[in-house]
């Protein structure tokens, strides 16, 4: 059983039940099996809503009292309290470690400093550099405890695994493979996660986005990004057969503005279709947004993951 407390467990697995433990206070539980090879039972925290979890889609469920690594890995790059993107992609290259691009760290880095920095724990000093506190780890943990209160469950994929093996799109299975498999048992769900994995890395190796070097597969620099935009691009000329709307690409780093027409979920997760006067801008989507369905709203996009707008507010940056 996987329950609020409990510092030092993450699950990550696929859904296989869900239901309402207590309905006077509107309280779901989800059994999860996981990569671990074990069955946990995950209770929800208060008005979390069922229906984002889909049976059959990969969650990933943590003590919200975790310290995150990225707040470690953050503090322990700061110099004199300043943590700067271009020298941590300087030492990245320098050291030049595993396969990950380490642009991709250094996005998801830029993703929770932006959500630190609205709760006032970090401050941005310019583009790229933010200046961090020395106890950032345990501010981060207590940021997170206070926000989520207990445990806290993210989507990773609403595709079941055996959907994810063979589309175009940044998929959870090629984050498996990006991180090398770890944690992932040989028995029960983490051994079906681990055949999939092959026929994955097979299908990457069809589409030259991969090489296989002896008993090694060697993914491309970039691998997500370039799957996403594949995906996007596919998807926007689909959209664009339909409206009659011209497909305008975002780019990284771009601010871009428009009224929320609708959502899409796609193998990279869910994104919102911005109606900007000139065509249409496919964003990713967060929950903060749903309830402003046909209003004008304004993000920026960052690798994988959004900063939303949202009059003087903005919505949280997750990727």
């Amino acid at each position: 059983m996987f329950q609020p407390g409990e510092s030092t467990n993450t699950v990550v697995g696929r859904v296989v039940a869900k239901g309402l433990a207590d309905e006077l206070y509107d309280k779901g539980y989800l059994v999860v099996d996981g990569i671990d090879g074990k069955a946990h039972y995950v209770a929800l925290p208060a008005k979390s809503e069922l229906e984002q979890f889909p049976v059959g889609a990969v969650v990933e469920a943590r003590g919200s009292v975790d310290v995150r690594a990225a707040d470690k890995n953050i503090a322990a790059l700061a110099a004199d309290g300043l943590y700067r993107t271009d020298h941590h992609l300087v030492m990245a290259k320098a050291q030049a470690l595993a396969e990950r691009d380490p642009r991709e760290v250094i996005d998801a880095h830029v993703r929770r400093l932006e959500a630190l920095r609205r709760a006032g724990i970090v401050e941005r000093m310019a583009e790229g550099v933010w200046r961090v506190p020395d106890d950032l780890p345990e501010q981060g943990r207590q940021y997170d405890a206070q926000r989520l209160g207990g445990v806290a469950v993210e989507l990773r994929s609403h595709l079941p695994i055996e959907r994810q093996a063979r589309v175009i799109g940044a998929t959870w299975l090629d984050q498996q493979l990006i991180g090398g498999g770890k944690g992932v048992s040989d028995l029960g769900f983490g051994s079906e996660v681990r055949e999939v994995l092959k026929e994955r890395s097979n299908f990457l190796i069809e589409q030259g986005l991969a090489e296989r070097r002896g008993q090694r597969v060697i993914l491309a620099r970039n691998l997500l990004a370039t799957l996403r935009g594949r995906e996007l691009a596919a998807v926007g000329q689909s959209i664009e057969a339909e409206t009659g709307l011209t497909h305008r690409p975002v780019a990284d780093g771009e601010r871009v503005s428009g009224v929320y027409r609708r959502s899409v979920i796609l193998a990279s997760g869910r994104f919102a279709m911005l109606d900007d006067g000139l065509g249409f801008r496919l964003v990713p989507w967060k929950p903060v947004i749903e309830q402003r369905l046909g209003q004008s709203m304004a993000a920026t996009v960052r690798g994988g993951g959004v900063s939303w707008e949202l009059g003087r507010q903005q919505g949280p940056s997750i990727g």
